[in-house]
């Protein structure tokens, strides 16, 4: 493996940065997760991307569900906080550093990736900075044990580009892959305002709607930072075969904080293959 590292940036301030307080962090959530008998087989999540005292638990409930799998690849696909740019940017090699160790980039369906499409470029730049995507490895790391990345910012989350990144996720990566699409939900309304936001995206997640999902978005009548990741991460499980949603938990930082006047809401959901 090439080793260009791209070394954490959040870790001590959206996250513990002691390796046993992140990972004594991690297990104490997936313990207050309940056993939940969703049944199928886990092809994507949607998970939260904020710091882990606001969203941690509700990611929690997604991750929990993958606890002690084995998948040949993992891909994180992430919005771009702070990079503006077109397309799609994929860190092609090396790894991803969190305080409980690095995480290999999975080379070759990296460069499958790159050939399945032109919307998908090697930008490294758009992943300098971006909290989005690393804050879900150290779950990851926790869930999986040892695993691959293959890690995807969207600079675009238009439909054309959702539906391109899909198509090239179907063909470039093989049956045992997992998804996750990294978003957030509304940002700074009051707290029934949000819920009534907020229910308009996930009841799109939980009908396995993508185009609604967008169309809704795009219109406003509900928000995602993230929209494209989870659009993504739906039409590309659709594709590989899942046939259902579960909604795993919902809440937003009122919930945590007890301030209700402008919260973020957050979701954990789950795309099924039925099992034969």
């Amino acid at each position: 493996m090439q080793q260009e590292i791209r070394r954490s940036v959040i870790a001590g301030s959206w996250y513990p940065g002691d390796p046993k307080i992140l990972r004594s962090k991690i297990e104490g959530y997936l313990r207050n997760v309940p056993d939940l008998d969703i049944g199928g087989e886990v092809i994507g999540l949607v998970a939260p991307h904020a710091g882990y005292i606001y969203s941690g638990q509700v990611a929690a409930y997604a991750y929990k569900q993958i606890r002690g799998k084995v998948y040949d690849a993992v891909i994180v696909v992430s919005p771009s906080h702070h990079y503006h740019f077109e397309g799609v940017s994929l860190y092609r090699n090396g790894g991803y550093e969190t305080p409980l160790g690095v995480v290999p980039v999975n080379e070759e369906l990296s460069e499958k990736l790159l050939a399945a499409s032109p919307l998908v470029a090697d930008l490294p730049a758009a992943h300098a900075g971006e909290h989005a995507l690393e804050i879900q490895l150290p779950f990851l790391q926790v869930a999986l044990g040892a695993f691959t990345l293959v890690p995807l910012v969207m600079g675009s989350q238009d439909k054309q580009t959702c539906e391109g990144l899909a198509e090239a996720i179907h063909q470039a990566a093989g049956a045992n892959v997992l998804i996750v699409g990294s978003s957030d939900l509304s940002h700074f309304h009051s707290y029934n305002e949000a819920v009534r936001m907020d229910k308009i995206v996930i009841n799109r997640l939980a009908g396995m709607d993508a185009p609604g999902l967008l169309r809704d978005l795009s219109a406003g009548y509900g928000e995602a930072c993230g929209g494209g990741p989870a659009a993504t991460t739906l039409m590309a499980a659709v594709k590989r075969g899942a046939g259902r949603a579960e909604i795993l938990r919902y809440a937003n930082s009122g919930d945590v904080t007890g301030d209700r006047g402008n919260v973020v809401g957050y979701v954990a959901a789950a795309f099924l293959r039925d099992e034969t």
